[in-house]
C-alpha cells in the first residue's frame, strides 16, 4: 500500500508543480471576472438607480406602473402611493410597482 519509488520521482518531477495548477484555475477565474463585469455590476447599477427613484417620488410626479397604468402622484406613504388615473380615480400601488417616472407634462400629451 506504499508509493513505489517510481510514482513517487515522477510526481516530484512534475513540470510546472504550484503553477501548473494556477494555471488550470485561471480560465475558470477569467470567466467569473468577466461575468461580474457583464452581469453582476450592472445589474446591481440598476438595483441603486430603481431605488433612488422610489426614493425620490413626491406628489405630482407623473410615473408607469409594473401593470401600464400611467397617472399623477397624488399622495406618498412609506410603502404605497396612490395615483390618480384620472379625473376622480386614484389607486394605491406599491413603491415597488413604479417602473417609469415620467417627464412632467407627458401625461396631457397622450
Amino acid at each position: 500500500m506504499f508509493i513505489s519509488d517510481a510514482y513517487a520521482q515522477t510526481a516530484a518531477a512534475a513540470p510546472g508543480g504550484a503553477m501548473g495548477n494556477l494555471a488550470s484555475f485561471l480560465p475558470i477565474i477569467l470567466m467569473f471576472v468577466v461575468l461580474y463585469f457583464l452581469m453582476i455590476r450592472p445589474q446591481m447599477k440598476r438595483q441603486k438607480e430603481q431605488k433612488a427613484m422610489m426614493d425620490a417620488l413626491a406628489k405630482g410626479d407623473e410615473v408607469v406602473t409594473s401593470g401600464g397604468m400611467l397617472g399623477r402622484i397624488t399622495k406618498v406613504a412609506d410603502g404605497y402611493i396612490t395615483i390618480e388615473v384620472s379625473e376622480g380615480t386614484e389607486i394605491i400601488v406599491q413603491k415597488g410597482a413604479v417602473t417609469t417616472l415620467l417627464p412632467k407634462g407627458t401625461i396631457k400629451g397622450l
